[in-house]
């Protein structure tokens, strides 16, 4: 950290704080959100070179706040489309499927089934706690990002990745079962 900006943002913090989490608060519809941007961009002006040579530093923090909200909301978008095109590719009735007669699954592919639910199994074992965590919470006790995140003492977005992460091994896993 750079300690020569240390009174400058603290001072930005003491004056600013409230005023730049309802600005972002507006922009991202989410307090906590909000509050974690904030933070992060309290953060970064810590990291710059020296900020006793700007002529609004209130200025430069809430441009540094907004340019990092926008990358969060591309972020969420992103992700949104991701899961969107994840659930388009499942079947949307599973019961008419398994009772369908075409549709008689044979010993061998139900062994495979197996296998690779026992793969899927053992690749969540082998990931970080908070991943397989926010992972399970979601899949399994259908919580919402903002619970699992409240509940895990972490942001949403840090939730996001960690579920990105899930799906992206498990993914991988699929493919290796399908090659």
């Amino acid at each position: 950290m750079n300690y020569k900006n240390k009174d400058v943002v603290d001072k930005l913090v003491r004056e600013h704080s409230s005023a730049l989490v309802r600005f972002l608060t507006r922009r991202m519809k989410s307090r906590e959100d909000a509050e974690d941007i904030a933070q992060a961009a309290y953060l970064k002006l810590y990291t710059l070179d020296d900020l006793d040579h700007l002529s609004n530093a209130k200025a430069f923090l809430f441009q540094v706040a907004a340019n990092m909200s926008i990358d969060q909301i591309r972020r969420e978008v992103l992700h949104k489309n991701y899961i969107d095109r994840e659930t388009s590719k499942q079947p949307k009735d599973l019961s008419a499927m398994a009772t369908s007669p075409s549709q008689t699954i044979s010993l061998e592919r139900e062994i495979e089934a197996r296998e690779t639910l026992l793969l899927v199994h053992s690749k969540l074992q082998g990931l970080p706690e908070n991943a397989r965590q926010a992972f399970i919470l979601s899949r399994n006790k259908g919580w919402t990002y903002s619970q699992i995140a409240q509940q895990m003492g972490v942001s949403v977005s840090s939730v996001e990745k960690y579920i990105l992460e899930v799906l992206k091994q498990l993914r991988h896993v699929v493919a290796e079962v399908e090659h």
